[in-house]
């Protein structure tokens, strides 16, 4: 386990973002119970011997969150680079190398987070500590939070920085976060780098499903619960709530469209006209089509289940519970509700019990091709993308509660058969070393006034 006093040196190694992302993977952050602060405080101290200024605020002394601040010319308003540093369990999973040895094995960093986000926050890592080593003074400020608990809710973490100390972002307009770089399974046909630029709201539901007990010798009746669950779970075994069409959503499919070459590109550019025809995605792999279709509507997922009493007995009530996930653009949690009353049947018990925040409407604006702008300038065979993540981030919070314009910018280039998407929470996640350079390149350009 590393410890502050075992600190790199800011000219030594400490640059690279190898380096940093091993040492971050071997800290065990894993969430529950999170325990971050070994974590956190291992990277104030790189940041302070860098002489970089860090400030620690927590509502956990075990669960800490760190704001550091690179000054700049005053000449544009502050960034804000946020990442998290809390990792999903790996228990359960059968890993072929260690999850927290952060091994460089063929070309590849082995580890829990190495994705998910230890090798992101490694690459600003690394572009901050190259600026300050080389005396680069950005045109503004350059804010870096790193924060715990963002895989369970946030709570502790960026939830308690925008509501408890919302002054350390003032003046802030632009922020990056994860997600960003994920491969859409179409690396094949082109080379993308997908940018995220909104994201899907969780919207989480209890439905409870009632009905007549008796011996579970005799048969179950029409209106028993076990029958009743049947047919609720046929009704959203499709996944969606229909169609909604979007403009940001619209815009990622016909800029996709253009991307790729004919033959594939006329498929998306037929799902973007009429996304209810089941075929038009013909041919391209089940992820990439899952991924797609969960972009034109909002989805309903059957997720975790509890009821029943004894084995011969026949329950008279099951609780369902169900992850939602409402398009961008403004659709309120009601208008979420009925439609899956609509499904389901209005007869049945629903109860919201995660409500996501609702975002301000997307804009792909000057700063949007900036973060392009770079892309192409160290990838001229790549192809930037606007994209829409059907998952959501701390980028939430910022957005919701402080007005800041968030987008999801991991640079990553890599081989056509690498999906990074398919690592996330899996066993054997794992990053190239040429992606994290790459990656750590590219920040340095965009926070030094690139590309």
């Amino acid at each position: 386990m590393e410890t502050m006093e075992s600190a790199p040196k800011p000219r030594a190694q400490g640059q690279s973002p190898v380096w940093l992302a091993q040492r971050l993977i071997r800290f065990d952050t894993v969430n529950p119970p999170g325990d971050e602060a070994e974590c956190v405080q291992w990277i104030r101290g790189v940041l302070d011997g860098a002489g970089i200024e860090t400030r620690i605020v927590a509502a956990d002394p075990r669960r800490p969150n760190l704001v550091a601040r690179y000054p700049g010319r005053g000449l544009e308003p502050p960034l804000l680079l946020h990442a998290h540093v809390d990792v999903v369990p790996v228990e359960g999973q059968t890993w072929t190398r260690p999850p927290f040895a952060g091994e460089v094995v063929d070309g590849e960093l082995w580890g829990r987070g190495a994705v998910d986000m230890k090798g992101q926050l490694a690459m600003m890592l690394s572009a901050l500590l190259r600026m300050r080593a080389r005396g680069d003074v950005p045109a503004g400020d350059i804010i870096l939070a790193v924060v715990p608990d963002e895989e369970t809710g946030s709570d502790v973490g960026s939830r308690f920085l925008v509501e408890r100390h919302p002054e350390l972002f003032a003046g802030v307009r632009y922020a990056i976060g994860e997600d960003g770089g994920a491969e859409l399974g179409l690396g094949r046909h082109a080379r993308l780098h997908p940018i995220v630029v909104a994201e899907k709201r969780t919207c989480w539901v209890r439905l409870t499903v009632r009905g007549p007990g008796g011996h579970a010798s005799r048969v179950a009746p029409d209106t028993g619960t076990v029958n009743r669950l049947r047919r609720v779970l046929e009704s959203i075994s499709g996944g969606g709530l229909g169609i909604e069409r979007t403009p940001v959503v619209d815009r990622m499919l016909e800029e996709l469209a253009g991307a790729l070459p004919a033959g594939v590109g006329a498929r998306i550019e037929a799902f973007r006209r009429n996304p209810a025809d089941p075929g038009v995605l013909d041919g391209l792999d089940g992820t990439t089509v899952r991924y797609l279709r969960s972009l034109v509507q909002h989805t309903v997922s059957a997720t975790v289940l509890h009821g029943g009493t004894g084995t011969n007995v026949h329950p008279t009530e099951i609780v369902l519970e169900l992850d939602g996930r409402v398009l961008p653009g403004g659709f309120t949690t009601e208008e979420f509700l009925t439609l899956l009353r609509r499904q389901v049947g209005a007869d049945l018990d629903l109860e919201l019990f995660v409500e996501g925040e609702i975002s301000p409407p997307p804009r792909l604006d000057a700063f949007y091709d900036r973060l392009a702008a770079v892309l192409r300038s160290r990838d001229p065979e790549g192809i930037p993308l606007p994209v829409v993540t059907t998952a959501s981030t701390d980028a939430r919070l910022f957005s919701s509660r402080l007005g800041i314009q968030c987008f999801g910018w991991m640079p990553l280039r890599h081989g056509p058969d690498v999906v990074y998407r398919d690592r996330l929470h899996c066993p054997d996640e794992r990053i190239g070393v040429e992606a994290l350079e790459f990656g750590a390149e590219c920040f340095h350009a965009l926070l030094s006034g690139g590309p």
